[in-house]
């Protein structure tokens, strides 16, 4: 009878595993775009003014932080791989403040646009025209479905960092690492499509 520590791991089951689930995310996203895409084509005035509305510095700051959060990540599992278990730990914990630094400014830009009653279902909103109804409706909701990627990406480092801490994951056994930096790089990559479709684009 094999100990545990002689079972079998199939690593590259696992990373084509999560690539395969990376890629039904792309295709939702893909699909997203498709339907700003159309709606902006057909509403191209009420798309343009609306965007203006938005805080390209908030939006700018946030895609720094995000692709810093890439490079740490990135940097962590090199780390691991040297056995360096604290530097592994750091950039970790520096990828999760990025990513909570984030979320704080996207609560505030939002909160911003509730205060003015823009956001779907306000009665204000839909006296501005069906144009900005749709806009806002798509920018709320393809954020918000970002931020919760952004969320869950985060309870997947931490339960990594935790396991690094553990010691059940290291130097010999660090896929599931790299897969949560899989993760956080498509998260990263979304919003490097979301932030010219909204912010820039005018």
């Amino acid at each position: 009878m094999n100990k545990p520590a002689d079972i079998h791991r199939d690593d590259e089951a696992s990373k084509t595993g999560m690539w395969l689930f990376l890629f039904t995310e792309m295709l939702l996203f893909g699909g997203l775009f498709v339907v700003y895409s159309v709606y902006r084509y057909i509403n191209p005035t009420a798309f343009h003014l609306a965007a203006h509305e938005l805080s390209v510095f908030i939006g700018t700051l946030n895609t720094i932080l995000l692709l810093i959060s890439s490079a740490t990540i990135a940097m962590s599992i090199t780390a691991i791989q040297k056995k360096n278990k604290k530097l592994a730990l750091l950039f970790l914990c520096i990828t999760l403040l990025l990513g909570l630094v984030f979320l704080i400014n996207k609560y505030f830009e939002w909160g911003d646009h509730i205060k003015e009653h823009i956001y779907p279902g306000s009665a204000i909103l839909a006296l501005r025209g069906q144009g900005d109804v749709l806009f806002y409706g798509l920018y709320f909701f393809m954020t918000g479905l970002h931020a919760l990627h952004i969320i869950i990406g985060m309870i997947f480092i931490g339960v990594v960092s935790v396991l690094i801490y553990k010691d059940k994951i290291n130097s010999g056994n660090f896929q599931l690492h790299e897969n949560s930096g899989l993760y956080w790089h498509l998260v990263d990559l979304i919003w490097i499509f979301l932030f010219p479709l909204f912010y820039l684009i005018t």
